[in-house]
């Protein structure tokens, strides 16, 4: 709450916060691929998670293709091609040192809720009833996507360098996008939230995005925490995550 308040004042232009998001993404998305290549190997990263990151980023491109194409589409567009690597990497190139029995996360505990709340719960937009209800279920994927992750660490307890930067820029991109989220509601007085649209769907967007944020708040708690205490290997206490 306090780096919100100081975002406020210390940012004018508050459309900047979503770009510095797509660029620590983006940043998150080159160390992991370092990982990959240079390393070796994909041990401590959940296939699941990413999985479920390819899905709803492709139902968002499909959205957006036909709602409302914009550079949003291209990002997307690169976001997708990227993780689909990262997939194909982990199932077939370095499946030996895939840790599947710490992966274990059931994905359809979070797919399914998705589906339904979104059957329910979608924008009240012109376009194709079917075409809102796949833009709300990405939306709420999107943020339950890494939980599969941070079960995956929560099972090994120690978290090597890259993916706990990979994980910690994940979580600094999903605050940056919620506090552009936020910041656009308070300066706009709440009319944002109605634009969006009417019932439940606006205040969903906007918990969605701060569900994302306090999901890893823990995490990155005790990455900064470990970062600054020079220990190059993050260990979590137990009940972390």
């Amino acid at each position: 709450m306090a780096a919100l308040v100081l975002l406020r004042f210390i940012v004018h232009d508050h459309d900047n916060l979503f770009v510095a998001a797509e660029a620590v993404h983006s940043i998150g998305i080159s160390v992991l691929i370092y990982k990959l290549m240079k390393e070796k190997t994909c041990a401590g990263l959940s296939l699941k998670s990413q999985d479920l990151t390819a899905i709803f980023l492709a139902v968002r491109l499909y959205c957006s293709f036909v709602m409302e194409y914009d550079i949003h589409t291209l990002l997307d567009l690169a976001t997708l091609a990227t993780t689909l690597w990262v997939i194909y990497m982990i199932r077939f190139k370095l499946k030996s040192s895939y840790m599947e029995d710490k992966d274990n996360f059931a994905i359809y505990y979070v797919a399914v809720p998705c589906a339904v709340l979104a059957l329910f719960i979608h924008p009240s937009t012109s376009h194709h009833f079917v075409n809102r209800i796949f833009w709300a279920f990405c939306v709420y994927l999107e943020a339950v996507s890494v939980l599969p992750q941070l079960r995956v660490m929560q099972n090994t307890k120690i978290v090597e360098p890259f993916t706990a930067h990979y994980v910690f820029a994940l979580g600094v991109a999903r605050f940056l996008s919620c506090a552009h989220w936020v910041l656009q509601v308070l300066d706009s007085r709440g009319h944002l939230l109605v634009a969006l649209g009417y019932g439940l769907w606006p205040s969903m967007v906007l918990i969605s995005e701060i569900v994302q944020t306090f999901i890893l708040a823990d995490f990155c708690y005790y990455y900064v925490k470990s970062v600054f205490g020079g220990q190059l290997v993050l260990r979590l206490p137990s009940g972390v995550v």
